[in-house]
C-alpha cells in the first residue's frame, strides 16, 4: 500500500488545500481505508463506508464514557488546555449517550420544523438590509458583509445575546474551531484556551441574568427546563451554547462563501440559476456538496472494526473524509461537475446518525435567504479579485472574497 503522503494527501500544503479533490480520487482508487502516519488516523474516503460508520455505534466522538485515557492507550491533553476540553468535552456533539442523548432532547425543542420556520420572516429580512448595504457602497468582501453577520445573528437572536455584546462572538468562535485542524499548534491551543475561557465567563454571567429575568430566548429555555426536571449541569449549558454558535454559523459562513466562489468559477451554472430562482434549493444542496465545509470528522474506535479486511483496534481514530465522500463516483454521477439541477443528492456535509447537524434546517434557511437576497439585488454581482484560502484543512473556508456590483 502506498504511503498516504506519497499519493498528495497533505493537508498542511497550499497547493493540496488549494484543490484537495484529485487527491482524494487517488485515495478512492487505492483502497477504503489509509493509514496516515503523521496523525495516527485512519482515513476512510469512500461515501458508503463514511456513511455507515457515522451510524456505527461502535464508534464515538468520546470514549471516556467507557474508559480512562490510560485504559483507551492515550495521553490526556495537557492541563494548560484543561478550559478548552472542559468546554468542548461537555457539549453534545462530543458526548455520547444517554449524556448526548438527554442534552440534544432539551435542545431540539429550539429547533423544530415549527421553530425554525418562524425564523423565516427575521432570516430574511436581515439578508436583504445586509446585501442591500453591500449593494449601497458598490461591492465589499462577501464574507464579513454578508456570510458572517447573518447567521451570527441568527443564533445570537436565537441565545438571547444582546445585539451590543455580539462582537466577541466570532472571533471567540474562530480561536476555539482553531483546535479541530489536525496537530493544531501551540499558539493556536493558547489562543482556543483564552477564548474558552473570556467566552464561558460571558455565558455564566447571561445565564444567571436569565436566571433573575427570563426571557423568550433559548437559554431561559433551558434553565426552565432545568427547573422542571430535565437535569442540565451549567458547564453542560455554557458548552451547549458555545457549540451552537459556533456550529450554528461556521458551515453557514463558509459553505456562502465556497459556493459563491465556485459560482463564479463556473459561469455557465451562475446564469442558468440566475435565469431561474427556484433552483436555489437544489444549488444550495449542490453547493455544499461540491466544496465542502466541514472535509473531515473525527471517530474514536471504542469496539474493533474491521474495513475491506484492514482490522482497526479499539483505542483507534477513524477520519472520515466528509470532501472525498461528497465527491464519489458511486454515488455522484460526473462528482467532478459543479450541476445546479442535480436531483439524486445524498451528500453528507451535515454529517448522519446521531450526531447528525440538528441546526440543518436553520442552515438551509439561512443559506437560501442569503443567496435570494443576492440574486434579486445584485443580478450583476462578480468576483472583484481572487481570494486568498484559509490555510485549514478540517474546516475550509477563504479568508475572504472580494465582490462588485453595477
Amino acid at each position: 500500500m502506498a504511503a498516504v503522503s506519497d499519493l498528495g494527501f497533505a493537508p498542511w500544503d497550499p497547493a493540496f488545500l488549494a484543490d484537495p479533490y484529485p487527491v482524494y480520487a487517488e485515495l478512492r482508487a487505492r483502497g477504503r481505508v489509509h493509514w496516515f502516519e503523521p496523525t495516527n488516523q485512519w482515513l476512510v474516503p469512500h461515501h458508503a463506508d463514511v456513511s455507515a460508520l457515522l451510524r456505527d455505534r461502535r464508534l464515538g466522538r468520546t470514549y471516556q464514557h467507557r474508559f480512562s485515557h490510560e485504559e483507551f492507550g492515550r495521553t490526556a491533553p495537557p492541563p494548560e488546555h484543561e478550559p478548552f476540553h472542559t468546554l468542548n468535552d461537555h457539549g453534545m456533539l462530543d458526548l455520547e449517550p444517554p449524556d448526548h442523548t438527554r442534552i440534544r432532547r432539551l435542545v431540539s425543542k429550539a429547533f423544530t420544523p415549527r421553530t425554525v420556520e418562524r425564523l423565516k420572516p427575521y432570516v430574511r429580512g436581515l439578508a436583504g438590509e445586509l446585501v442591500s448595504a453591500l449593494v449601497a457602497k458598490g461591492g465589499g468582501d462577501l464574507l464579513t458583509d454578508v456570510a458572517e453577520p447573518l447567521p451570527v445573528a441568527v443564533i445570537a437572536e436565537m441565545l438571547g445575546i444582546p445585539e451590543a455584546d455580539r462582537a466577541p462572538l466570532r472571533p471567540w468562535s474562530a480561536d476555539i474551531c482553531g483546535m479541530y485542524e489536525l496537530k493544531p499548534s501551540e499558539d493556536t491551543a493558547a489562543k482556543a484556551v483564552r477564548a474558552s475561557v473570556e467566552f464561558s465567563d460571558y455565558l455564566r454571567e447571561l445565564i444567571a441574568a436569565r436566571r433573575k429575568e427570563p426571557g423568550e430566548d433559548l437559554i431561559s429555555g433551558l434553565i426552565a427546563a432545568h427547573d422542571e426536571g430535565d437535569r442540565l449541569t451549567e458547564q453542560e449549558m455554557i458548552s451547549t451554547c458555545v457549540l451552537l454558535l459556533n456550529a450554528g454559523h461556521e458551515a453557514t459562513v463558509n459553505a456562502t462563501v465556497n459556493g459563491w466562489y465556485a459560482l463564479f468559477r463556473t459561469p455557465d451554472q451562475l446564469e442558468r440559476l440566475r435565469a431561474d430562482h427556484t433552483l436555489v434549493p437544489s444549488a444550495i444542496e449542490e453547493l455544499m456538496r461540491y466544496d465542502t465545509p466541514l472535509q473531515l470528522f473525527e471517530r474514536w474506535v471504542l469496539d474493533e472494526i474491521e474495513i475491506d479486511g484492514t482490522t482497526i483496534p479499539r483505542g483507534a481514530e477513524i477520519a472520515m473524509l466528509f470532501g472525498s465522500a461528497n465527491h464519489d463516483p458511486a454515488v455522484f454521477r460526473n462528482p467532478s461537475d459543479l450541476d445546479l439541477t442535480r436531483a439524486d443528492n445524498p451528500h453528507i456535509s451535515f454529517s448522519a446518525g446521531i450526531h447528525y447537524c440538528i441546526g440543518a434546517p436553520l442552515a438551509r434557511i439561512e443559506l437560501a435567504a442569503s443567496m435570494g437576497a443576492l440574486l434579486e439585488r445584485a443580478p450583476t454581482l462578480r468576483l472583484a479579485a481572487e481570494p486568498v484560502r484559509k490555510p485549514n484543512f478540517v474546516i475550509r473556508g477563504l479568508e475572504g472574497l472580494a465582490v462588485a456590483v453595477g
